[in-house]
């Protein structure tokens, strides 16, 4: 890649400042990450190649550029740091609006504020560097990458049946892996208890690699899983095209949860199967911010 190419990208995720700041009013002052990724590509246009391009790391680019927006932002004081999950705007916030120059000033302001930390930092402390990154890395969560990487480095049927065990930690029931005889594409079914009156049973499909699911996979599954069950579910390692997911949820047709490589992290964490929790604690430099012009 170029110099010229490094420039570009190093703070390109800067242009979702203001944008980010207008989606979370539009949203009334909160939302959920996936609610504002959403509201800010209705906004700005975005178009499904730009929203279903991945970084190395195989996370969504445009998603993972929104998250760091949203960090600089939290240091800025515009945003609340409070609840994990839902991105919300503090009082400075609701009353600001930014402009490109805007953006830039803050991304430059806590650029030196952690170059000035760095100087002062022991070698086994850790801080962001986004000047030197050519892609910032994704901020919910460090262990994303490493876990997908052990699950995209398990067998196919060992990615099915560790999939089996993870429904099972959410509640579900009577789960099974279908023998390998390609039943239609479905690879597993399974009971989920809604109360205790109601149930339904939910088949699944398991796709462990890099790519992007498509929209024509999608209708695969809904086909062979038509007459056969209440709801289907398509877990992958990978990601899913914008027109995949507007196809899972399309109306008049059965619906098909999506579990892309991200979610599907969550899932392991939240029921704490394969990894072990860490506390990590994160400096708030904008409480320190003051201090500093002493």
């Amino acid at each position: 890649m170029t110099d010229k190419r490094k420039k570009s990208t190093q703070a390109e995720f800067t242009k979702w400042f203001g944008p980010l700041l207008n989606a979370l009013r539009e949203l009334g002052g909160s939302g959920r990450p996936k609610e504002v990724v959403e509201e800010i590509a209705k906004a700005e246009k975005i178009k499904d190649s730009q929203r279903e391009e991945v970084v190395k790391s195989g996370i969504l680019r445009f998603d993972n550029q929104v998250a760091w927006a949203r960090q600089y932002l939290v240091w800025e004081g515009l945003l609340d740091n409070s609840q994990k999950g839902v991105w919300t705007l503090s009082s400075k916030g609701q009353e600001t609006f930014l402009t490109q120059d805007d953006a830039r000033t803050i991304f430059l302001k806590w650029v030196e504020i952690h170059q000035k930390a760095k100087k002062h930092k022991s070698s086994k402390d850790k801080i962001v560097q986004t000047q030197e990154q050519e892609e910032p890395e994704e901020l919910d969560n460090e262990i994303t990458p490493t876990l997908l990487e052990v699950l995209q480095s398990v067998s196919p049927i060992g990615f099915e049946h560790v999939c089996k065990r993870l429904l099972r930690e959410h509640g579900f029931e009577n789960v099974h892996v279908t023998q390998a005889s390609h039943d239609g594409g479905i690879d597993g079914y399974g009971t989920l208890e809604l109360n205790p009156f109601v149930s339904m049973k939910v088949l699944f499909q398991c796709k462990r690699y890099k790519g992007t699911v498509s929209r024509a996979q999608i209708g695969d599954f809904r086909n062979a899983m038509i007459g056969r069950a209440d709801k289907g579910i398509i877990l992958t390692t990978g990601t899913f095209s914008e027109d995949a997911k507007r196809e899972a949820s399309r109306d008049g047709a059965p619906p098909i949860e999506l579990i892309d490589g991200k979610k599907l992290v969550k899932l392991f964490e939240k029921a704490e199967l394969g990894v072990k929790p860490k506390i990590v604690y994160e400096v708030d430099y904008n409480f320190f911010e003051t201090y500093m012009k002493k």
